[in-house]
């Protein structure tokens, strides 16, 4: 149901059947290496190229979280995935693989509450009984395409964020217990006239802020009412140029509950300058550790908020400045 200008509530409240996440050899040396599914220890997978193997990190995650939830691809109505790669090859390759009739999607990083809103959409109207939501990114595969091969060993400076090798699905539908996906705003595309791609949480936030201020619009909440918001990739950078501009547009807003899944994905020893970026980013933190958490009853009522820049290198040796977005999904339990 449509509520204010740009958000939906969910009455039916769709709920988090199960999710599966997979990570990289990277990952596995982070604080949150025990809320993966799945942990490879080859940023290869064994597959003859970087892109075929964020194709098989999405399969997995895709089957993983078919299987907790004690299904079958067959049983499910829809997948909605997408990623950074060009014309979405990693997400359209997986579900060849899976054959669920697939809707593509491309929000850059955002990509996993852009699927997950649509999924919850799906299900909460009856246009599905099951829809998949994933999405995936791999380190190698997007220096090569976005920046430089990493043969190259290209120096970046300190606003540089490393993109996540891995993968994140999960799986609505109707159920009586677990999280449950309450309601969702969609983004709109904020574009302050940013240009540089190292140094993306700058580009972002500003979209992750407006996409807040939306989502306390128009449904009325009180952001203090959260145990957790958690945005996508801004990094160091960007999550401290977002509490600025929260507290300039006078939002009320619990900072101490203010997080950034690209903080929380690496240790300090971890070599990722500003932080973690990628699609893969905030699905292996969302769908992975702060479900887990919810799971636990740590948390009980978060918002999810991540993150995307709307580049391609096409657009970049154009000189176009960098236009971004946001989704916020709210989850309860």
């Amino acid at each position: 149901m449509l509520k204010g200008h740009q958000s939906w509530v969910f009455n039916s409240r769709p709920a988090v059947l199960a999710c599966g996440t997979v990570g990289g050899p990277f990952e596995a040396q982070g604080p949150l290496a025990e809320d993966f599914d799945i942990l490879h220890d080859d940023m290869w997978l064994g597959q003859e190229s970087f892109e075929k193997a964020e194709r098989k990190m999405l399969e997995e995650a895709c089957e993983k979280a078919v299987e907790k939830a004690g299904q079958k691809g067959a049983d499910v109505n829809f997948h909605l995935s997408g990623d950074l790669m060009n014309q979405i090859i990693s997400s359209s390759f997986a579900a060849r693989t899976l054959g669920i009739p697939y809707l593509g999607l491309f929000g850059a990083c955002s990509t996993a509450m852009e699927s997950l809103a649509l999924a919850a959409q799906l299900v909460d109207s009856g246009a599905a009984r099951m829809a998949l939501a994933s999405t995936s990114s791999h380190n190698g595969s997007a220096e090569k395409q976005f920046r430089y091969p990493t043969e190259y060993g290209a120096q970046k400076p300190p606003t540089a964020q490393w993109t996540v090798t891995g993968a994140g699905a999960a799986l609505l539908g109707a159920g009586e217990e677990g999280p449950r996906v309450t309601s969702a705003t969609i983004g709109r595309v904020v574009d302050m006239g940013l240009s540089d791609p190292f140094n993306m949480g700058a580009a972002m936030a500003p979209a992750a802020v407006d996409t807040l201020k939306a989502h306390a619009r128009d449904l009325e909440v009180d952001l203090f009412s959260y145990d957790l918001i958690a945005t996508g990739d801004l990094g160091r950078v960007g999550h401290e140029i977002a509490k600025d501009l929260i507290e300039e547009k006078k939002l009320p807003f619990p900072k101490e509950r203010f997080m950034d899944c690209g903080l929380l994905i690496y240790d300090k020893t971890q070599p990722v300058h500003a932080g973690a970026s990628g699609c893969a980013c905030s699905a292996v933190v969302t769908f992975g550790h702060l479900i887990n958490r919810m799971k636990r009853g740590e948390l009980k009522k978060i918002l999810a908020v991540a993150t995307g820049a709307l580049l391609s290198p096409l657009s970049y040796q154009q000189k176009e400045s960098i236009p971004c977005i946001a989704y916020a999904v709210s989850i309860e339990i």
